[in-house]
């Protein structure tokens, strides 16, 4: 069982799927285009970061088969996987002492002056910290809430951070009333389970995030208490920063790169100001390229368990489906369904769409057409789809503010497209095919 980022690189190690970076990189631009050739789908360890003494990791999580690979299971049973741990997440255990605080340092004066701080993209205002994992104490002062918010670096011991979460505004906004800052840590170098399961609906499932990851790797998390916060961190994190987010204190934030892979507006964002910094003894630091398939994916899978969920509501003869990552991991999505009756595939659409505002463009299609494969379901919508009949479109709803042409109105044209066969009619849609196909290995026949 793979608990720490250690374990699991060198388990990438071995099989040799880890690719080493040992040429020195800038933290400025060089890393991000590295980084950018490989899509952040595959394990990369930059040995030598100018500047620097740590390695950094990126790539963990941009690959489902290495995703799954990491928890544990093939990757079709992903979200299977993550719909259990929802329903039946396992508590983390809390312990005295844990690898993350075999180094503490209070009151740091400077947060770029042992990790990186990278700038990504040619417009982006500053250096970010974007993997950062957020842990918060939840209203009810029990549960912890966590994800992942880029923090801009201010200089010093201090950072931005973006808050979108209506929950999360929500309780900063109450402390601010107060004159009270918001405690709060920031997790480096976790395991892709940790990342996974912070991006699962707080409003939706009201769960303890990391009790949730927890059950994804089949182990409850350890935990260890915070030094200056009255927060838990997992003991085997890489890195934390341990803070507060101050109250009535705002600075420019943007223009910085967004998921869409655009980039997003400027506005004032809270300030926080880090009391410690403890971490393991050498320890390896951890980056997202933005908008890469490492950040996207996470997203689309928790997506994926929600959509199937919603959809086999209305339509129980649902089998698969798929957020793709050129979708920006959330706005198109893919239904496969077994279809019982003609208005199946309509009501596949409207549950999607209801269940996610940011779902954009929905295709439905029949259980014999790989939803995995794009030239699969662009054959669907070539062979199976009829735009006067088949064409659904449902003007003025709410959308994503990270897609630029939702933002011109405020609002998204939502569209689906049904690619499936009418009823009665699998004579003329029956798929040529070739006995024998599936057992022919090429190596016996070229060399």
């Amino acid at each position: 069982m793979i608990t720490n980022i250690r374990q699991l690189l060198q388990h990438w190690r071995e099989q040799q799927i880890l690719q080493r970076v040992t040429k020195p990189v800038d933290p400025e631009f060089e890393l991000g285009a590295v980084v950018k050739q490989f899509q952040g789908k595959t394990p990369l360890l930059f040995e030598k970061i100018l500047g620097y003494s740590v390695p950094v990791a990126v790539g963990l999580g941009g690959d489902r088969t290495r995703v799954a690979e990491s928890m544990g299971i093939l990757p079709d049973a992903i979200i299977s996987r993550l719909m259990d741990a929802i329903t039946h997440p396992i508590p983390t255990q809390r312990i005295e002492q844990g690898p993350v605080q075999e180094n503490v340092i209070l009151e740091p004066e400077e947060l770029d002056s042992d990790f990186p701080v990278c700038r990504y993209h040619e417009e982006d205002c500053g250096h970010y910290y974007v993997s950062g994992l957020l842990v918060v104490k939840g209203r009810d002062g029990v549960k912890r809430y966590t994800s992942i918010r880029r923090m801009k670096f201010l200089g010093g011991n201090r950072t931005n951070i973006v808050i979108t979460s209506p929950g999360l505004q929500e309780q900063y906004r109450q402390l601010e009333e107060r004159g009270e800052p918001m405690e709060i840590a920031v997790m480096f170098g976790v395991i892709p389970a940790v990342v996974l399961a912070s991006q699962v609906s707080t409003h939706l499932y009201d769960t303890d995030k990391l009790d949730v990851a927890g059950a994804l790797i089949g182990e409850g998390l350890k935990v260890v208490s915070c030094r200056t916060v009255d927060l838990d961190v997992l003991a085997e994190a890489e890195v934390v920063f341990e803070g507060k987010v101050l109250p009535k204190a705002r600075e420019y934030e943007g223009v910085f790169a967004e998921l869409g892979g655009y980039y997003g507006g400027e506005s004032d964002q809270p300030i926080v100001e880090i009391t410690a910094i403890t971490h393991r003894n050498q320890p390896i630091w951890q980056t997202i390229l933005p908008a890469s398939c490492e950040e996207k994916l996470p997203m689309a899978l928790t997506r994926e368990a929600t959509l199937f969920a919603t959809v086999r509501q209305v339509v129980p003869t649902i089998r698969d489906v798929h957020i793709t990552m050129p979708g920006a991991g959330r706005f198109h999505g893919i239904i496969q369904i077994e279809k019982q009756r003609e208005g199946d595939a309509k009501q596949a659409m409207l549950a999607a769409f209801a269940g996610d505002k940011d779902l954009k463009h929905v295709v439905v299609v029949d259980r014999d057409v790989n939803i995995w494969d794009p030239e699969e379901v662009e054959w669907a919508i070539a062979t199976r789809f009829q735009a006067d009949h088949d064409l659904m479109i449902i003007p003025g709803a709410n959308g994503s503010p990270l897609e630029p042409s939702h933002e011109l109105r405020g609002v998204s044209a939502k569209m689906g497209m049904d690619a499936t066969y009418p009823l009665g009619q699998e004579k003329m849609f029956r798929r040529a095919k070739i006995p024998g196909m599936e057992s022919i290995d090429l190596r016996n026949y070229v060399e």
